[in-house]
């Protein structure tokens, strides 16, 4: 399954709303990728209480760590914030090919 994820989390729920069932689809399981785009990138941000749901975010960003399971981040999306993915998520930088590349080989799509 990919999902991708570049709704705003400071502005919308639905950037919780995916990392939330990403989580629980991985909890079966099942492969997962994630990729963050555009302003999806600040669910990696360090200070939550900006981001809608923001609580909820910290619980499932913990889970999916522990989980190990690694943020694609769209390359040109990057923060250059130090503070940004302050508790150290595996990340991998990812282009438009690399996107490209996942979604060929997912069965399964959820884009928020």
């Amino acid at each position: 399954m990919l999902v991708v994820i570049s709704e705003d989390p400071r502005a919308s729920h639905r950037a919780n709303e995916a990392m939330r069932i990403a989580l629980g689809v991985v909890a079966g399981e099942n492969e997962v990728n994630i990729v963050l785009a555009g302003a999806g990138t600040h669910l990696l941000d360090e200070d939550t209480d900006d981001l809608v749901d923001g609580d909820d975010i910290a619980k499932f960003r913990a889970s999916l760590r522990k989980l190990g399971v690694a943020f694609h981040v769209e390359a040109s999306s990057l923060p250059d914030d130090p503070s940004w993915n302050a508790d150290g998520h595996p990340v991998v930088p990812i282009g438009a090919e690399g996107i490209a590349a996942l979604a060929a080989k997912a069965s399964r799509f959820i884009i928020f």
